[in-house]
């Protein structure tokens, strides 16, 4: 079977908040990951969570031309997942690994638990 893209997903432990603002912070990281990718950023958007609905936290994305790219933390756990959709040619790679980088400048304590990669849009076809 063949693959026309690949998702990459990242579970984190040990998240602390950089800045006040951790959800615009994240959403920065993102989309300068993306642009440093052959990936093309057609929209972003962040959620803070202040705890009052949701539990506190963020939710960030990216959307691709190529697909997404996107974080969800659980700020009071230390929860934090990345996960990166690409197909074609872009390799999602490029965009984790970028992120990894900012995190492990940025957040001493914060701990990568998983590390998955699948292969998506399988096919027959050349």
């Amino acid at each position: 079977m063949n693959a026309h893209g690949q998702h990459i997903f990242l579970d984190f432990t040990g998240y602390e908040a950089p800045v006040a603002e951790d959800g615009a912070w994240m959403l920065d990281v993102l989309e300068r990951a993306v642009a440093q990718s052959d990936a093309r950023n057609v929209h972003a958007h962040v959620a803070q969570f202040d705890g009052s609905v949701s539990p506190p936290g963020f939710a960030a994305v990216v959307l691709l031309d190529e697909s997404h790219v996107s974080a969800h933390c659980y700020s009071e756990q230390g929860w934090l997942a990345i996960d990166c959709f690409t197909c074609g040619g872009t390799d999602p790679a490029n965009i984790v690994d970028f992120i990894i980088n900012e995190f492990n400048s940025t957040m001493p304590n914060l701990e990568l638990k998983r590390r998955d990669v699948q292969d998506r849009f399988i096919h027959g076809g050349a």
